[in-house]
């Protein structure tokens, strides 16, 4: 039996947040929660889960353009608005965890930043977290951009930009829009040379962390560094 229109619908998935909490909801409730009301005939518990099948799940559908989701039947500018708004409050969300006067003690949050900053470019990108001296954030730069076959890193950028920055060490990235992330032998030898080129101005590379579909790999960990 097909359960009713308000079991699947938002004033329920609403009522299991109050009494359970977020952590309860199913995706497709809690984004027929974001999304408050249907649209066209459709109930907003259908919406929800026509486009988690559509999309693939949240992480498509949160990672689609503005265009391919105002075409989508029950999305306008001011739901697609929504969902846009919700994928950015999760970047800062987690850079905030980050950049917030305290040293980095954990590695599962700078995993998680640099995971949601990259993972998703179409292209690759090449970004660094530079540090003070107590290995706290002081900024985060996207730095190179390359085609989807990789991008030209230029160890006298990262250095320039380290000085300027006023950093004591720094965290590289970047993203293998392949989703494999096993480090390149290119990978291994710019990591290197950045290494090298930092030393000499006394600046300290803690890792190289590269990001694909699964957990970051980091080069550091591997002994790469």
């Amino acid at each position: 039996m097909r359960p009713s229109s308000r079991s699947l619908g938002q004033p329920g998935a609403r009522e299991k947040l109050a009494v359970s909490g977020a952590a309860a909801l199913d995706d497709w409730e809690l984004l027929a929660v974001l999304l408050g009301t249907g649209a066209g005939g459709l109930p907003v518990a259908e919406l929800a889960r026509a486009l988690l099948d559509e999309f693939g799940g949240l992480r498509g559908l949160l990672q689609a353009g503005q265009d391919r989701l105002e075409s989508q039947r029950g999305l306008g500018p001011a739901k697609s608005a929504k969902l846009q708004a919700v994928l950015e409050l999760s970047r800062r969300y987690l850079r905030e965890m980050l950049v917030r006067g305290e040293t980095i003690e954990s590695p599962e949050a700078t995993e998680q930043y640099l995971k949601s900053a990259l993972r998703d470019h179409p292209h690759e990108v090449f970004a660094c977290l530079f540090l003070d001296t107590r290995h706290r954030v002081i900024a985060f730069e996207e730095l190179f951009h390359g085609t989807i076959d990789g991008a030209t890193v230029y160890p006298r950028v990262v250095a320039e930009k380290a000085l300027k920055h006023g950093a004591a060490a720094l965290i590289a990235a970047h993203n293998h829009p392949s989703g494999v992330g096993e480090p390149s032998l290119a990978d291994q030898a710019i990591t290197r040379r950045l290494k090298d080129a930092l030393q000499l101005l006394d600046i300290r590379l803690l890792d190289h962390f590269v990001i694909g579909d699964g957990r970051p790999v980091s080069m550091a960990a591997r002994g790469m560094l």
